[in-house]
């Protein structure tokens, strides 16, 4: 593991957990170089996905941009970072057990939508208005009246529909 102080290629970890989860093992390691300390996560990946964009391009999955992309939906919403680090989780797991190597985009978007329309439907008109290019405010109604049929939690907590 290269050092992302000052690139030295030799580092030694101190301490390695577990992360609350239990879906990776973060650990604690030590520049041999300039001594700096950082922290290093470790996940189970189970393939190399591939996203097709609407443009047809096609790149390596980031978890770390859809993670990017939830964080900012759910930003000053009563959902903590255990609870958003699990549906982030959850979310790349069902696209490494779909079976398919390549994903369209959009299918990504739909499914962190449907994600997030479980937990807090403020994040989900958020993460809604920017991935699908809300350009008028009809595209809001619209939104809203399809969350008042579905009985979308707006609080971060789920509610039960008649």
């Amino acid at each position: 593991m290269h050092c992302p102080f000052c690139g030295h290629q030799e580092t030694q970890v101190k301490d390695s957990r577990p992360s609350e989860d239990g879906t990776a093992i973060r650990r604690r390691r030590a520049c041999n170089g300039c001594t700096q300390r950082f922290t290093t996560i470790e996940r189970v990946q189970l393939r190399e996905l591939t996203v097709i964009k609407a443009d047809g391009r096609r790149i390596p999955f980031d978890r770390d941009k859809l993670a990017r992309s939830i964080r900012i939906a759910l930003r000053k919403r009563p959902i903590d970072e255990v609870r958003q680090e699990r549906l982030l989780n959850g979310l790349v797991r069902q696209l490494e057990a779909s079976g398919e190597q390549e994903i369209s985009s959009r299918s990504i978007g739909e499914l962190a939508m449907d994600a997030l329309r479980e937990i807090d439907g403020v994040a989900y008109v958020r993460f809604a208005s920017v991935y699908r290019d809300f350009r008028e405010i009809d595209a809001f109604s619209e939104i809203l009246a399809d969350m008042n049929h579905r009985s979308v939690p707006i609080d971060g907590t789920s509610q039960e529909t008649p």
